[in-house]
């Protein structure tokens, strides 16, 4: 078992999660309640993600972020090495990468809320964060929850962008997943059938989880 990679997928997936959650609340909120020029172009610009191949992605990537970039160029000065091969510069590719998993769920759930139950809050004087908070978020949290699932198992699996950005760096890029594909190629098929089957494992206690928690909430509305 590759003990630093999987720290190291777990990290990504959580400093992801951490940063995709509010995001994808606020986007999938707007999105969901707002119209404005251009929206259907934002939301296939999200939606990316899930059709293009993670190779062509992760190229894009590596320009957009390389050494004759402005944004990789502003990284190497204020940090003093460069953006890709870097964990920065995979936390930034798994962010995008992402996108999609947890905006798109929120979403729907929001979108789910129906809006006289908005009007009425609205119309008993609570705030725009109590709303947020007692209303909003108390209905949506199935799909909100869905959607950290969904981008927290997906991270931990991903393997062509983080190739294409990151490289295969022990203790700096190389994920589980990266580890998995450089057992194999070494034909250590045992190491990498371990690996495999912790990811597995990993990645399926999440999705129970989610499960679990749902199948809960349809229990206590039926009882309610």
């Amino acid at each position: 078992m590759d003990w630093n990679a999987l720290k190291l997928s777990l990290l990504l997936a959580a400093a992801t999660l951490g940063v995709l959650l509010p995001l994808g609340v606020w986007l999938g909120r707007l999105l969901a309640w707002r119209r404005f020029p251009g929206k259907v172009l934002v939301e296939a610009a999200l939606a990316l993600p899930l059709v293009l191949p993670p190779t062509v992605l992760g190229f894009y990537l590596l320009v957009a972020m390389g050494g004759d970039s402005q944004l990789g160029q502003w990284y190497q000065a204020l940090a003093g090495r460069q953006l890709v091969f870097s964990f920065d510069g995979l936390l930034i590719a798994s962010l995008i990468f992402n996108l999609p998993f947890a905006i798109q769920p929120m979403q729907r759930a929001f979108e789910a809320i129906p809006i006289e139950v908005r009007e009425a809050a609205r119309c008993c004087g609570m705030s725009a964060w109590r709303r947020l908070w007692r209303i909003e978020l108390a209905l949506a949290w199935p799909g909100i929850l869905s959607a950290a699932v969904l981008t927290f198992a997906h991270t931990l699996g991903e393997f062509g962008v983080v190739l294409m950005v990151g490289g295969s760096i022990p203790g700096e890029t190389r994920t589980l997943a990266i580890s998995i594909y450089d057992r194999v190629q070494a034909f250590d098929t045992a190491g990498a059938a371990t690996m495999s089957a912790a990811l597995l494992a990993i990645s399926l206690a999440a999705i129970a989880i989610s499960y679990l928690a749902l199948n809960r909430v349809l229990r206590h509305a039926r009882h309610d």
